[in-house]
């Protein structure tokens, strides 16, 4: 296969470098919970030019290190999903190969943008490269659903619907590169004590797949009454995800603020950059402790692999 990350080379590399960006929910509803435990979940799933970025060179065994500012944060040792995913791999296609990995993260953690099901898919494909592997597309995306229910999405790093649990992916056109803020209050939400408090929830079926999204009008039409249904467990976990919801709906130009995920990042669409700019700059301003980055709706360039120096 290409160099496209999914697929080996036919050049030997020593070095690949992967971007991990940042996933939003454009919407996310919840429904019946399966047979498995987990519930059924329809979602539009758009990504973002912020991201975590992952280095690997060829070694002797598997390791993993991070850097970053959000480094401190991650789980050691096997617990990582990096590490998860790179031993789940090597399983699956029987290649033994070592590999050192370096996870520069920049996202928040447990902060609903899908950080840790990002960095594991840029492992899969960054590995898959490295290794000069030729896996399928399809069996890479069904070994992310075995890591998490966001990682299948993350491999793809496309616009998707997502149905099920997160494995079910419909492939949508490239959105239009709306001016977007995501602000975290610096609160860390686990899924599972954000579901534990939802009570109101909208199902499944409520939305049809997008048959043309090439403007922020296009999607703010599109997404009408729909929205987050985890939105308001959240909010009466950590309060404080309404304080950033308020902060942007103050801000000129705003034409969409919610919920990403599970929380507790929020996300805002603007008019024009000038607007997002002016909005990053006086919230992270007004509030020193909050993580707030000014970035767009990333193009087909996203979870880019490619070749180190």
């Amino acid at each position: 296969m290409s160099s496209d990350g999914y697929g080996g080379d036919p050049r030997r590399a020593s070095h690949v470098r992967v971007i991990a960006p940042a996933k939003i929910n454009l919407f996310l509803h919840v429904g019946e919970r399966r047979a498995d435990g987990y519930h059924a979940l329809e979602s539009l799933i758009a990504f973002v030019e912020v991201s975590d970025r992952i280095s690997i060179e060829t070694a002797s065994e598997l390791t993993f290190s991070a850097t970053g500012p959000f480094s401190r944060g991650l789980p050691g040792g096997e617990d990582n999903l990096v590490l998860k995913a790179a031993r789940a791999l090597q399983r699956r296609t029987g290649t033994w190969k070592g590999a050192a990995i370096t996870l520069e993260k920049n996202l928040p953690v447990a902060a609903g943008i899908g950080g840790g099901s990002a960095d594991a898919a840029a492992a899969l494909r960054g590995l898959s490269l490295l290794w000069e592997l030729q896996t399928p597309v399809e069996e890479l995306v069904a070994l992310a659903a075995e890591l998490g229910s966001d990682v299948p999405v993350c491999l793809l790093s496309r616009p998707c619907w997502v149905e099920g649990r997160g494995e079910i992916l419909t492939e949508l056109p490239p959105l239009p590169r709306l001016s977007t803020v995501l602000v975290n209050p610096g609160i860390a939400l686990r899924t599972a004590q954000v579901f534990g408090a939802l009570n109101a929830r909208t199902g499944t079926g409520a939305m049809q797949l997008p048959k043309t999204l090439d403007s922020l009008w296009d999607v703010i039409g599109y997404l009408g009454d729909a929205g987050n249904d985890l939105e308001a467990p959240a909010c009466s976990i950590a309060p404080v995800i309404q304080d950033v919801l308020n902060a942007f709906d103050r801000e000129p130009g705003c034409a969409l603020a919610q919920m990403s995920g599970s929380g507790s990042t929020c996300f805002a669409f603007f008019h024009q950059d000038e607007f997002a700019r002016g909005a990053a700059q006086r919230i992270a301003q007004d509030h020193p402790d909050w993580w707030v980055a000014l970035t767009r709706i990333a193009g087909p360039e996203a979870g880019a692999a490619e070749w180190g120096d």
